[in-house]
């Protein structure tokens, strides 16, 4: 059975942790799904890609977080969480996901 990559798991993070907040109307819910989201990614993250790179992913996740505040009132509180959501896969991927020897390939 192939695993789920990291990187799919972390932008959903980003994207249930904003749903749960706005269903629910209790921003402290969707935290809770973005650290145990986070929680989740580091452990999984921390053996493949050491604890430099998990590092990184995890304050990229940050900033985008903060990114998407900055950027909900010129795109919309959705896109701006599409947005993010997508600069931390593509981030997660490369740094955890991608196989090792594709930047031997290049």
């Amino acid at each position: 059975m192939r695993r789920v990559p990291t990187a799919l798991i972390a932008a959903l993070t980003l994207v249930v942790g904003f749903a749960v907040a706005q269903v629910s109307d209790v921003r402290a819910l969707g935290g809770a799904v973005l650290l145990a989201g986070g929680a989740w990614c580091a452990v999984r993250a921390w053996r493949p890609a050491g604890a430099l790179r998990t590092v990184v992913v995890l304050v990229v996740a940050a900033l985008c977080f903060v990114a998407s505040h900055l950027l909900a009132p010129h795109l919309g509180a959705w896109p701006s969480v599409a947005v993010v959501a997508a600069v931390l896969a593509a981030v997660t991927w490369v740094l955890v996901d991608r196989p090792a020897g594709a930047a031997a390939r290049r």
